[in-house]
């Protein structure tokens, strides 16, 4: 009796294969780095820097350390209040300045003087005028991840078949119906991608912000405590904080990349 093979079935196998070869690759780079810096800083060759081991011994202890756990919190409130403001007010304008290329050319001038500005020095007018200090932190989110999620709805609205806007407009939708329709479901992919570009700013900022005003509650203000003290055991907080900051920012970024291609699963085949 012969027995017939599911065609998506077949095709699981090499996928599975592929997937487990990348998995094993990173996992042979991690690995490789880690070794790396286990023996350097047993050489003492670099004296400043501490081993590896006693470095994640620390990391993994922070993770159940109620100070550091709340910092955390502080951080990440911050910056889950400000990404989706910035979204509410970026993904409007980009849609506006997309479509209406008189009110694009009208306002160049302010975006391309405004975007370059760092936003880090901003803290100080931000501290000023936004009180108590979270207000500050939300607002200069909003104002850096702002950007990339502008620029990516410009880019996706003027990346949109003309030939399609042209079909409803002939059907007798109005403006508003082609950009409900047309625009922003073509453009929703480039706003995925500025979302998860702000993702990271979101964090850059937060911690920026603790990290200046300095004893604040966050990532930043442990790692100024942590910078105050005195010795190899003092580095290695430090570091340790910076690998939590890097693995908090590194989880998002594959949560909303995963997001991403589920939601837009037709824009990869």
């Amino acid at each position: 009796m012969m027995t017939t093979i599911n065609p998506a079935r077949r095709g699981q196998h090499p996928l599975a294969r592929a997937k487990l070869a990348k998995y094993t690759r990173h996992a042979i780079g991690v690995a490789g780095f880690l070794l790396a810096w286990q023996l350097l800083g047993m050489s003492g060759l670099f004296k400043w820097m501490p081993p590896a081991a006693d470095t994640l011994a620390r990391t993994f202890s922070l993770a159940v350390d109620p100070e550091f756990l709340g910092d955390i919190a502080g951080t990440l409130t911050a910056a889950v209040i400000g990404l989706p403001l910035a979204v509410l007010i970026a993904v409007p304008i980009g849609l506006l300045l997309g479509t209406v290329p008189v009110v694009e050319e009208m306002t160049r001038v302010f975006v391309e003087f405004l975007r370059p500005i760092p936003s880090v020095a901003l803290i100080p007018l931000a501290l000023f005028f936004f009180q108590p200090e979270i207000n500050a932190k939300v607002a200069l989110i909003v104002f850096a991840a702002s950007w990339p999620i502008l620029i990516n709805t410009m880019y996706g609205v003027r990346d949109v078949d003309p030939l399609s806007k042209e079909t409803l407009r002939s059907f007798g939708f109005g403006p508003g119906a082609v950009i409900w329709r047309v625009a922003l479901p073509s453009a929703a992919p480039f706003i995925a991608t500025g979302v998860r570009l702000a993702a990271s700013i979101t964090l850059i900022l937060a911690i920026s912000v603790e990290y200046i005003v300095g004893g604040s509650v966050g990532v930043g203000g442990f790692l100024i405590e942590a910078s105050t003290g005195i010795g190899v055991d003092a580095l290695i907080d430090v570091v340790a904080v910076l690998i939590w900051a890097g693995v908090i920012g590194l989880v998002v970024n594959i949560l909303l990349a995963r997001a991403e291609r589920r939601l837009f699963r037709w824009r990869n085949t």
